[in-house]
């Protein structure tokens, strides 16, 4: 694996390659502080993860992600301390496929990495789900809502999954966050309220009113079942 991260913060470069090279001692990790450089080295050595911090010397995060958004779609992940929503939904919407704010836990990082390469030369097996309306395929990440196609990033995907299999049921913040990113921790049920709400701009005629993923005060999520 190539792993790019475009950090100013040498601490930062220093602590997520040490954990990359414990967890992965074969990946080649580059990095640089500058995101004109970044998008040069994402070019040239075509990296499988970009880890991509917000604030940069030369030109915001926001702004390396617009460019490569245009030629690229490498899985990239957001690594701020802006812990806004704003900022959060503002890149998940800008073509980010995850975020995790700092400080962050090293295991939580790892798994989010995992999960963003997922869709890149690995094959999720199982059957296609089917609840109504709704279909999910596995093996290539597509949704289906009727006729329509949702493009979903790799996390909102890993949700609807989860979702999916357990329809009709609750599932709670905890066991959500262990099926989508392999392990919980203190933020997690934060990160999943956004995706949820990004999900239902995409499913709901109503976000606001949502019918097709319900929130369980304090609890968790289900998916409705569907009318007979």
């Amino acid at each position: 694996m190539k792993i790019l991260i475009i950090e100013d913060d040498q601490a930062i470069v220093e602590a997520i390659s040490l954990a990359l090279q414990l967890s992965w001692p074969d990946a080649k990790v580059q990095f640089t502080h500058l995101g004109e450089r970044g998008i040069e080295l994402l070019q040239s050595e075509n990296p499988d993860v970009i880890i991509l911090d917000l604030g940069l010397p030369d030109i915001s995060g926001f702004e390396v992600l617009k460019r490569v958004r245009l030629f690229s779609e490498v899985p990239i992940l957001i690594l701020t301390v802006r812990s806004d929503e704003t900022d959060i939904v503002k890149g998940l919407e800008w073509g980010a496929d995850d975020y995790v704010i700092k400080p962050f836990r090293q295991m939580e990082l790892l798994s989010r990495i995992k999960l963003v390469t997922r869709r890149r030369g690995a094959t999720v097996e199982g059957t296609p789900l089917v609840c109504g309306q709704l279909q999910l395929d596995p093996s290539t990440g597509q949704l289906f809502y009727g006729e329509r196609e949702i493009s979903l990033t790799p996390t909102e995907g890993s949700i609807m999954h989860h979702l999916m299999r357990n329809v009709g049921r609750v599932v709670t913040h905890s066991g959500l966050a262990e099926a989508v990113w392999g392990v919980d921790y203190p933020d997690a049920a934060d990160s999943l309220r956004v995706h949820i709400r990004r999900l239902r701009t995409k499913l709901e005629s109503d976000p606001s009113d949502p019918k097709v993923i319900l929130t369980r005060a304090g609890v968790g999520y289900l998916l409705a079942k569907p009318e007979e």
